[in-house]
């Protein structure tokens, strides 16, 4: 998703819900979504580039590429995604637990 702009977006959310590893520019909610593949990133779900420049978008996808060919670390990085709870309860949760915080 090489948006140039992108105020929420909800495409990465399915993507990272049924496995489709999502690539991202770093705008808006995909940036706040998406958190950067690195070997060692335990909350990694995607790939992440930030300038609006096609070398940035193929550095990105020869990353992802590069990935996709370790079976199991691909699984892993699926798996990481699929577990992301972006849904309405889990911010409900959240507000009600901030809103007693908040003087």
């Amino acid at each position: 998703m090489p948006s140039r702009f992108e105020p929420c977006g909800l495409n990465q959310m399915y993507s990272l819900r049924y496995g489709t590893v999502p690539v991202v520019r770093a705008v808006g909610g995909l940036a706040d979504t998406v958190q950067d593949y690195s070997p060692r990133g335990a909350t990694s779900t995607g790939f992440v580039f930030r300038d609006y420049a096609g070398p940035a978008l193929l550095e990105a996808l020869a990353r992802a590429l590069a990935l996709f060919r370790k079976p199991e670390q691909w699984r892993a990085l699926q798996v990481r995604g699929m577990r992301q709870d972006y849904s309405w309860d889990r911010s409900a949760r959240e507000y009600g637990q901030n809103i007693w915080t908040v003087r």
